[in-house]
């Protein structure tokens, strides 16, 4: 069986390691340029040995952003800025992803350090947009049910932003179709309430998001493509494994190279099992049933523990977030106690020892 540090190839692309960077909001950019603490938040981890450095949820559009503070990819300026940062991670022997994303009903909200909640169209935010008018919680706004002509738009802008990221330099596009954001709430009949052919059976309701996936697909021929989604909402009646599976298969279908394995955010009611790997048997149930390559991610802390999740087959890769926020070498500290010999920075040799 691989290991942590055995290389991978999907798509004719070989990553140098299974330890990839997930994306992290930063809540950090200017009208959706990223920005000097981009470049040394990304740049510090691909100097920490990561395979693959994935940009945050990047907005497809303005109204799409989560915050006003969110990175965005529907200009050409913002393509541009982001080239910088994926020259450097290249340099760094990582390869740059972005993950592309809609926030739907959970958009026009303040960022974490600044009070959370929802941001009125008339003091800095807009109107969020959705499959139907339910509000994420008390205190989001209620959203506009998108019509056809908008679900139309938001595809249009998946494929433009796709566009630009191959324009930036990037060589990963993940799709974010989970934790509660727009093509999550297409998913989940908590949040789906439509009567038409986006609705009701489950089959409509994946028609948005495969509607993406294929454009997005077409878009971006010959580079990898990875979809993130929430496996289940943990709560009862909602999107759920079995649901997870059927899509995971026809996204499969579609040309979609890895399936990263993440769960909840669509409701607050959701109670979640909290423990270390506890998101781990969906990624080896999507790999085991759908024979596609999966990511696991959350709560997954330890060199001997990642790599225990690449050996046993239970997934392709492992995706960290807050140890690499507490650890930007983490991946360089893994060899070290796995025993692997891994190439350090030429600045940095010094301190391998």
């Amino acid at each position: 069986m691989p290991s942590l540090f055995d290389p991978i190839s999907l798509r004719g692309l070989t990553f140098k390691n299974r330890l990839f960077v997930s994306p992290m909001a930063q809540y950090s950019a200017v009208d959706g340029v990223p920005t000097d603490w981009h470049l040394v938040h990304l740049g510090s981890r691909a100097v920490g040995g990561a395979g693959m450095v994935c940009v945050e949820a990047t907005a497809v559009s303005p109204e799409g952003r989560i915050s006003p503070e969110d990175t965005g990819l529907w200009n050409d300026a913002q393509a541009e800025a982001f080239s910088r940062i994926t020259g450097f991670l290249k340099g760094q022997g990582a390869h740059p992803g972005i993950q592309l994303a809609h926030a739907g009903r959970k958009a026009s909200t303040r960022a974490p350090w600044k009070g959370h909640g929802f941001i009125p169209p008339g003091q800095g935010g807009w109107q969020p947009l959705a499959p139907s008018a339910i509000a994420f919680q008390e205190g989001y706004g209620i959203p506009v049910a998108l019509d056809p002509g908008g679900i139309e738009k938001v595809v249009r802008d998946f494929v433009e932003a796709s566009r630009r990221a191959a324009q930036a330099g990037f060589e990963v596009i993940e799709l974010h179709f989970a934790h509660g954001y727009l093509a999550h709430e297409f998913l989940s009949p908590l949040s789906n309430r439509r009567a038409d052919e986006y609705g009701g059976t489950v089959e409509n309701r994946m028609r948005m998001p495969l509607r993406i996936a294929a454009a997005v697909r077409d878009a971006w021929a010959g580079r990898p493509l990875f979809v993130r989604l929430s496996a289940t909402d943990w709560v009862e009646g909602g999107w759920d494994l079995p649901q997870t599976l059927e899509l995971a298969a026809r996204l499969k279908e579609l040309g979609v190279d890895l399936i990263d394995c993440s769960s909840g955010g669509l409701s607050p009611a959701q109670e979640i099992p909290l423990r270390p790997g506890y998101q781990v048997p969906f990624a080896e149930a999507i790999r085991r049933e759908v024979g596609v390559a999966t990511g696991a991610v959350g709560l997954l802390t330890g060199a001997e523990e990642a790599d225990e999740v690449i050996a046993r087959g239970q997934a392709d890769v492992v995706l960290l977030a807050r140890e690499l926020l507490r650890d930007p070498y983490f991946p360089l500290h893994a060899a070290k106690e796995l025993g692997v010999d891994v190439d350090w920075p030429p600045q940095y040799l010094r301190a391998k020892g």
